[in-house]
């Protein structure tokens, strides 16, 4: 149900602290100063969509900061994204000022300090959703803050009119009028639309590539260096870089493989490396399965002949017997690859194909 609070009713020697109270209750903690001597007037109007919290505050002159103090009461990492409609405000954040006049957007954490500079009565749209589901690395939030984001042409011309519908549609009615499973898919798309903004700001020039294939990169040197942890899993590893777990697995879309695959096929590549070594006292086929992460022997077995087409032991066996190669290669599982895959793949190997 929308959250209206208004301090039409209440006492002028009331109203300020009134309305501080509302808008700290409302969006996140923080301290609001009329810039007027007469009697304040506010009004905010709150209602959620899935993840997305839409607000729409009307209010006289006055400036808003948030500060280190008010943070650490209120530590939760949200991104909020404002639609200036009319009025204007000077918006500082991460060293940077920004004019910002009707109809621009303005992105800010709500981590880091920030203030807003109303010098006349004013109202804007305020959208929030929390950090991880925007799936976007926090450097690019960075280099978007303290910005004015012109809504003439691009991405922005397309986000105003959108935006405002979303806003005016959700004041007018408990959740927009849309049914729960409607309202999350809408609060997704704005989710990814607020996404695409911000990387095409802060990577002008098409290197947004660039840092996605750096980031996968990455990705993959963490699922290296964990293998052998049994809880390495795409929430843990999206954690890690702190990135959404949606965005980490629309990373790997064009990497032909799923990361959960991924993970699987470096561990079963280990173990076979480790199983086909010749030595004198070699571990067993339940301490190898172990050392790389496979926690349940059983399941190690099926998944190690689903990819090469033979048990452990038998692969072992092969391997290290006196007719085999000396140095044998692992040919990496394909993802998806079953047992006659897998067979026709190590029948050729043994052959020297």
């Amino acid at each position: 149900m929308s959250l209206v609070l208004t301090t039409a009713s209440v006492p002028d020697r009331d109203k300020v602290a009134f309305w501080n109270d509302a808008v700290s209750r409302t969006l996140v903690p923080m301290t609001v100063a009329p810039r007027g001597a007469g009697p304040f007037a506010g009004r905010i109007a709150t209602d959620r969509l899935g993840c997305l919290q839409v607000s729409t505050m009307e209010a006289d002159a006055e400036r808003v900061s948030r500060t280190p103090e008010l943070i650490a009461r209120s530590p939760e990492a949200l991104v909020t994204v404002g639609v200036q409609v009319s009025g204007t405000a000077t918006f500082v954040q991460d060293g940077r000022r920004a004019e910002v006049g009707e109809g621009d957007l303005v992105v800010y954490d709500t981590t880091r300090p920030y203030s807003f500079d109303y010098p006349q009565r004013f109202a804007t749209h305020v959208f929030q959703l929390p950090r991880h589901a925007l799936g976007v690395p926090d450097s690019d939030i960075r280099q978007v803050t303290g910005n004015a984001i012109g809504t003439g042409d691009g991405l922005g011309a397309m986000l105003r009119p959108f935006l405002a519908g979303l806003a005016s549609s959700s004041a007018a009615s408990p959740s927009g009028g849309y049914p729960p499973a409607v309202a999350n898919r809408l609060a997704g798309n704005v989710v990814d639309l607020f996404a695409t903004l911000i990387t095409e700001r802060a990577h002008p020039g098409g290197t947004d590539t660039d840092a996605r294939s750096h980031l996968v990169v990455r990705v993959r040197d963490h699922i290296n260096r964990n293998l052998g942890d049994p809880d390495l899993s795409p929430e843990r590893i999206a954690r890690s870089h702190r990135i959404s777990v949606r965005y980490l697995h629309r990373l790997f879309e064009g990497e032909g493989t799923t990361v959960g695959a991924l993970i699987r096929q470096r561990r079963l590549e280990e173990c076979g490396r480790e199983l086909a070594r010749r030595g004198r006292t070699a571990p067993t086929v339940s301490a190898v399965a172990q050392r790389w992460g496979f926690v349940n022997p059983a399941h190690f077995s099926r998944a190690f002949r689903a990819a090469y087409g033979v048990s452990p032991r038998e692969w072992r066996s092969l391997r290290t017997s006196e007719d085999a190669p000396a140095h044998p290669a692992v040919v990496a599982p394909e993802p998806g690859s079953g047992p006659e895959r897998a067979a026709d793949v190590h029948g050729a190997d043994r052959q020297g194909g």
